[in-house]
């Protein structure tokens, strides 16, 4: 599979019907903005919804401590998209990522998917799930800045090529969040966004 392929998402398999009648909440922006804490705060809040899953992605980086991720090498990653195993898969920063099959299986039994995605991922999402709503999590330069140096897995150099990138959003989101004060009134905005669905 071409690198081309595996960045826009699509895969050697023909194009299949989009995936419902279930919901996919995709949480999306820039490294920093603090998705992955929004997200586990959402998790704790809503754990008892049987109806609401959150989506564990699979990335070509080994696991660590600020995000739960299955992580897989280049190779294992490549047959999985041409598989089809994945139903959205992207790259960004010199990763890929992926949403496992347990995703399409409970979008097709109904249930509300809640997944960290990519802002370059949103017209593909849009093209595969019969569903989407879209959450913009955002932040200003400085703080996202200062977040991302203290993951401590990227340079400065790195870190500051990660802020240049900044693609468009395919669309208005449902929610957007700036996600400057403390975790419980960003995360409670999500969980009463997720709640309301």
């Amino acid at each position: 599979m071409s690198e081309e392929a595996i960045a826009a998402g699509v895969s050697d398999t023909a194009v299949q019907e989009k995936l419902g009648p279930g919901l996919l909440v995709l949480v999306v922006g820039p490294s920093g903005a603090g998705k992955d804490t929004l997200l586990a705060y959402a998790r704790e809040r809503l754990a008892g919804r049987e109806d609401i899953r959150f989506a564990r992605r699979r990335i070509t980086r080994p696991s660590d401590a600020t995000e739960d991720h299955v992580s897989l090498d280049a190779d294992a990653f490549t047959q999985g998209v041409a598989q089809g195993r994945f139903p959205l898969h992207w790259q960004a920063n010199g990763l890929c990522y992926a949403l496992g099959e347990e995703v399409a299986q409970d979008i097709t039994t109904g249930r509300i998917v809640v997944a960290n995605g990519s802002r370059a991922a949103v017209s593909e999402a849009r093209a595969r799930f019969a569903r989407v709503k879209l959450v913009h999590v955002t932040a200003p330069t400085e703080v996202l800045a200062t977040r991302i140096a203290a993951r401590g897995r990227e340079s400065a150099g790195e870190v500051l090529a990660r802020l240049a990138r900044e693609p468009a959003l395919d669309g208005l989101p449902d929610l957007r969040i700036l996600n400057v004060d403390g975790v419980d009134a960003a995360g409670e905005r999500l969980a009463a966004f997720l709640r309301g669905l």
